[in-house]
């Protein structure tokens, strides 16, 4: 029996770049999800008959919130929901189904790589039929849908088993639960040379991948232990747990401590990698070095020839506005254009759906293709590999030779996490209002050549989005860019982008902190961080 159930609406259900998030005991509250579960639905229109991919990260609460929307999806007429067993999906193999299975789109329950736990994050975003993440015009009109919002619909059913593949029929609806892995990793093998790969790592190559307790352990066993060779226990934390094992799954110098003092011990591997909650971020290393994200777009883009699915060349380049210029020099030298977008994977989807760009990156540590419509943090990996196999070369070699080509783009990101929302608020209000006066202001040895407030006319469908962080470009080359992240759950978190560029005849051997170390106090001074945060120093440095 189909039930409507009267509820009235909440205030805070404003999807962010990612999808709604907050704790999971605001999404415990009675009716939270389902508002806005049924207010997606609302605006979706007509789904009758249509197929839903539905999947998580494994976080506490992803279990319970797929029972749930499995009911409402019945109650609302799709025909067929595609779930993964378990209640798995890694973000970008969702992505994947929702293309492959021609779906209408998609239901993902991740916080990425924000904590998980009874006391800590959750997520419900909804993506469209290409595999990438509503637009904003989608998710502004769920968000005003859910503050009108008077009921829902719901089937009264037993759940489904989610542990069992195979169909089942609830209501009217078919649900199908499939191998999370298996589409995922065909694909994977449809676009690597891992015949090269195998031979690299027989003949004694030595990779250690972190699926730090999160969803890409099954996939990272499936690709890297059975399908590649690499040896058993080459990928650690592999057994994705609800909790996380206690571990912030966010693929960064900190939280990945384990990795990098692996990589950078006396009898390190040749390569490390690492992913993260929902498995659509990455980070890089070879034996005693890391590759900023930034780098690892431009190394992938100038590389990505290699690789079989590559070989016909790159359409274009995207990158988000506060990653590094580093991929710009490579799209001049390969004569492709470069889009600067705002931060958030769905500002790609529409120049991916036109075919302008191939390759797409992020400096928050997220690289992807046109293979699907999310970034895909073991994607990165095995074309880092692909290329690995196929140069000869250790990651430390490839990177300097990079360097020489191309110069070099020094480059961090500081994160000031759990700031008063009301002081980040007026830090960023106030730098708006000093643009107009600092093109031409010296801050000790740097001189400003312009800053603006960054905003972006997309080519394709022509919407505009503006007030998309503060850019502060400097005389050769470098800037300092600010804005306030959309995807936490409490406060807000500043991330201020320093990025110092060395010309390839330059000094290219500088440990980073030297290099962005003037940047770094110019930043300070033009936003008062300091004073308007009280903050001496960032929470955390990548």
């Amino acid at each position: 029996m189909i039930r409507i159930v009267p509820t009235t609406p909440f205030s805070d259900q404003k999807p962010g770049t990612s999808g709604l998030r907050k704790k999971v005991v605001v999404f415990r509250q009675p009716h939270y999800a389902e508002n806005f579960i049924q207010a997606t639905f609302d605006v979706l229109g007509d789904v009758a008959g249509q197929t839903l991919v539905l999947g998580g990260d494994g976080r506490f609460w992803n279990r319970e919130v797929i029972q749930v929307a499995l009911r409402m999806a019945a109650a609302n007429g799709f025909g067929r929901v595609i779930v993964g067993q378990g209640g798995i999906l890694s973000t970008p193999a969702a992505s994947h189904a929702i293309r492959l299975y021609r779906a209408f789109g998609g239901i993902i329950l991740s916080a990425s790589h924000n904590p998980g736990g009874p006391n800590e994050d959750f997520g419900i975003k909804y993506n469209i039929a290409n595999g990438g993440p509503a637009p904003e015009k989608i998710t502004d009109a769920i968000h005003a849908r859910t503050l009108v919002i008077d009921s829902y619909r719901i089937l009264d059913a037993a759940d489904i088993d989610l542990d069992a593949p195979g169909e089942t029929r609830l209501g009217d609806m078919i649900v199908q639960v499939i191998d999370p892995v298996a589409d995922y990793a065909d694909l994977m093998e449809s676009l690597f040379d891992f015949g090269a790969i195998r031979t690299l790592i027989a003949g004694g190559f030595r990779l250690s991948f972190d699926a730090m307790h999160a969803v890409t352990g099954p996939y990272a066993v499936e690709i890297l232990e059975r399908r590649l060779g690499a040896a058993a226990g080459s990928v650690v934390n592999g057994t994705p747990l609800a909790d996380f094992g206690g571990h912030h799954p966010d693929p960064n110098m900190v939280h990945a401590h384990d990795l990098f003092d692996r990589m950078f011990g006396p009898d390190a591997p040749d390569f490390g990698a690492a992913s993260d909650g929902d498995g659509d971020r990455n980070i890089i290393l070879g034996r005693g070095i890391f590759i900023t994200p930034s780098d690892s777009l431009a190394m992938l883009a100038a590389n990505a020839h290699l690789a079989p699915g590559y070989a016909r060349g790159l359409a274009g380049i995207a990158r988000s506005m506060p990653t590094s210029a580093a991929a710009d020099r490579v799209a001049e030298a390969l004569g492709i254009p470069l889009h600067e977008t705002p931060t958030g994977w769905k500002f790609f989807g529409n120049l991916l759906d036109a075919g302008h760009v191939t390759l797409c990156g992020e400096e928050s540590a997220g690289t992807g293709s046109d293979h699907v419509r999310e970034k895909d943090g073991l994607w990165a990996v095995l074309l880092w590999l692909n290329i690995l196999a196929v140069r000869g070369e250790p990651v430390a070699q490839i990177a300097r030779a990079h360097w020489a080509r191309f110069g070099r783009n020094y480059y961090a990101r500081h994160d000031y996490e759990g700031v008063d929302s009301a002081a980040a608020d007026g830090l960023i209000t106030a730098l708006r209002d000093k643009l107009p006066t600092l093109a031409g202001t010296r801050i000790g040895n740097l001189i400003i050549a312009a800053a603006d407030d960054f905003a972006y006319h997309d080519p394709i469908d022509g919407s505009d989005s503006r007030h998309q962080g503060v850019r502060i470009l400097f005389d050769g080359g470098s800037r300092i860019v600010l804005r306030l992240s959309g995807t936490g759950t409490s406060g807000a978190t500043l991330r201020v982008y320093l990025e110092c560029y060395e010309p390839a005849d330059g000094d290219l051997g500088r440990a980073t902190p030297d290099a962005l170390a003037d940047l770094i106090a110019a930043a300070d001074t033009i936003a008062d961080i300091r004073q308007r945060t009280g903050r001496a120093q960032p929470d955390v440095v990548t």
